[in-house]
């Protein structure tokens, strides 16, 4: 007998199951919320499985939309929650490695032997706490190990995604994978070029951001094969040797796979500095892909000079890898953006103690600070463990809380344009030398301002 919480959420799915249970049919939850209230983890939705036809369920329930009627899939309103209600069905054949032809109504225990892992293919009736386990699925949620339902290799064979989706599943459930399963995948692995890039990176953000370990989420897609095929320039990482004096970790595989062990959310505001990486909670979506992404220009710009690996330029030279992966892999524009600065930024730190104070308000008062910062923190907590430049950074925040560090220019084009200065190059550059003046602190308001500006262009011969 299963324990089942009470809250809005689950009492709407018991009723769609407790309304087709009268009306004689069979019903019962389905797939990951029983696998996770066998777990003692809180579901997120939940899918119901029935005996009836898609027009039965129409009929008990007229708010009921049909998403997918020919594969038997109703969705169903209860006041403000929707259920996905399923026929009991057995899939026909797969042409394209993601979609059966058609499928066929069935009874649940084919139905079960149609699903992908067992831990996902358990049924449970929510109106007695009874659990129906035609595959082993909870001897498997004891033994915490993610196993294709029947033969592996037909299961990867319909589905090529499927080989995605077990490793999330083992590394975001924190379980292993099945022996058998895994070589399957390895087998299977390079089939997973066929699906879509879309799907592949809605798979690869949930790994990175859901996973407790990232890095050894990677390092699972690596030992089965699938990252040589959907990111070959992260999996070319391995044994890119590094200077030992600044990676005492070792080559620019491990010190990565350190970095993604060791993320944390991207903090929501600058405005408490003293909160940049803190633990707990989820690691930000742009933060994931540049920690993942940060040194793959390393392997292309390695040279020995002075008896000393260099990787001269390589933030650059990742930054454009960088975007060409993201964009490969269809990420929103202003994220790939967003992920490329970062990474095209991230040797910046080293010099912020020597920057000018107009230079660096710049630096800190960019859209992408915050991600920067905790990529700069992982950067070095994960090499050399000189975090110098992020204390001085936090500490150069602090003393800024009360006012924006990029305040608003005392002096606009419109007073440049009447002293003289018609050209728009020049007059962009006049106004960014005032605004140096003012992030210097060398004039105090808007008429200092106005006054150095005129000096400056006096003895500019302007």
């Amino acid at each position: 007998m299963i324990s089942i919480p009470t809250n809005p959420l689950s009492d709407g799915a018991r009723s769609v199951v407790r309304r087709l249970t009268k009306e004689g049919f069979t019903a019962l939850w389905a797939g990951g919320c029983v696998r996770d209230l066998i777990m003692g983890r809180a579901p997120k939705d939940f899918d119901i499985a029935t005996s009836a036809v898609p027009d039965q369920v129409e009929r008990l329930f007229p708010r009921a939309v049909t998403v997918g009627k020919s594969f038997g899939v109703v969705r169903v309103r209860v006041q403000t929650h929707e259920y996905e209600v399923a026929t009991f069905r057995k899939d026909q054949a797969y042409r394209d490695g993601r979609h059966p032809e058609g499928v066929v109504f069935t009874d649940e225990q084919t139905d079960a032997l149609r699903r992908d892992f067992t831990v996902n293919a358990l049924f449970l009736d929510p109106l007695t706490g009874t659990v129906r386990d035609y595959v082993g699925g909870q001897a498997d949620l004891a033994a915490r190990l993610i196993r294709a339902v029947g033969r592996a290799d037909d299961r990867f064979a319909e589905d090529h995604l499927r080989m995605l989706r077990a490793v999330r599943f083992a590394v975001t459930l924190d379980f292993k994978l099945d022996p058998a399963t895994a070589d399957a995948i390895r087998r299977h692995a390079p089939q997973i070029e066929k699906v879509s890039a879309e799907r592949i990176q809605q798979e690869l953000t949930r790994i990175l951001l859901e996973a407790p370990q990232p890095g050894a989420a990677i390092e699972l897609l690596q030992t089965v094969g699938l990252l040589p095929v959907i990111l070959p320039e992260v999996s070319a990482l391995r044994g890119q040797e590094q200077p030992p004096q600044f990676h005492p970790e070792g080559d620019v595989w491990t010190h990565t796979i350190m970095m993604l062990n060791a993320m944390h959310p991207r903090p929501s505001s600058l405005a408490d500095p003293s909160s940049l990486g803190q633990a707990g909670g989820q690691p930000d979506l742009r933060l994931a892909y540049a920690v993942l992404l940060h040194d793959v220009g390393k392997p292309g710009t390695a040279k020995f000079v002075e008896n000393r690996i260099r990787f001269d330029c390589h933030a650059g030279v990742g930054a454009a890898l960088a975007e060409e992966i993201l964009k490969r892999l269809r990420l929103p524009n202003d994220d790939i953006k967003a992920i490329a600065f970062c990474i095209g930024n991230h040797m910046r730190f080293m010099d912020v103690q020597r920057m000018r104070k107009a230079t660096l308000c710049r630096l800190v008062g960019a859209p992408t600070f915050a991600t920067e910062l905790e990529l700069h923190r992982l950067d070095c907590a994960a090499s050399h463990g000189d975090l110098t430049n992020h204390t001085f950074l936090t500490a150069f925040l602090a003393a800024r809380r009360a006012e924006p560090v990029l305040p608003k220019p005392w002096v606009t084009g419109h007073d440049i344009l009447p002293l003289g200065v018609t050209a728009g190059r020049e007059i962009g550059r006049w106004k960014q030398r005032v605004y140096d003046a003012q992030l210097e602190g060398l004039v105090e308001n808007r008429e200092a301002a106005l006054a150095w500006l005129r000096r400056e262009l006096a003895a500019a011969g302007r």
